[in-house]
């Protein structure tokens, strides 16, 4: 049997609602893939400001996470170069802390398709925890070692903390994030996208 195409594969994706019990809202699924994307970026799950507009990073995350990639906001969005693959498509709702875990049946029934079918990626960022357990499952004991040791995982990998506002803590106390990953990923991209 044939493997769908991929526009076929993303209308199929657009209409899933195999998580529409669990979710607090609607489901709607935003990822943005193109087959010839030399980047993926492997986030974790839409958030509320996402859920609305249906434009992945379309919030402060994706202001810091720009600004990280060294990419303007019209690149970001030029799928022929940057994908973006959450772990969830679906906003999951909130819990006391933030937005709940990425639901698991996204990556259980689109991931690997999806994956299969951008075969020009060169350079993966794996955006927090639940990213980095799928994509590098081998990995450190947390997020701070796993990211801490970027560069085991290059040139193909560069693990990252979440760029929410809410981990300004996180990167305050791990200021070598700064000085070592960040200069390395923008000319990474840079070179990449050229």
């Amino acid at each position: 049997m044939a493997k769908p195409s991929l526009s076929a594969l993303l209308r199929d994706v657009a209409a899933c609602r195999i998580c529409e019990e669990p979710l607090p809202v609607e489901p709607r699924p935003v990822v943005q893939i193109g087959a010839a994307a030399k980047v993926l970026i492997a986030g974790q799950a839409p958030g509320r400001r996402v859920f609305e507009t249906g434009v992945a990073f379309d919030d402060p995350s994706g202001d810091r996470l720009r600004a990280w990639m060294g990419v303007s906001t019209a690149t970001f969005y030029d799928a022929s170069k940057i994908a973006i693959l959450p772990m969830g498509f679906c906003y999951p709702g909130t819990g006391k802390t933030g937005d709940l875990a990425p639901r698991p049946e996204c990556a259980e029934a689109w991931r690997e398709q999806l994956l299969a079918r951008m075969t020009k990626v060169k350079l993966t960022l794996v955006i927090g925890q639940y990213a980095m357990r799928w994509h590098l499952p081998d990995s450190k004991s947390n997020l701070t070692e796993t990211v801490r040791a970027w560069k085991e995982h290059r040139p193909r990998i560069v693990p990252l903390p979440h760029p929410s506002p809410r981990n300004n803590r996180w990167l305050a106390k791990n200021p070598w994030f700064q000085t070592d990953v960040l200069p390395y990923l923008r000319r990474r991209i840079a070179t990449l996208l050229a």
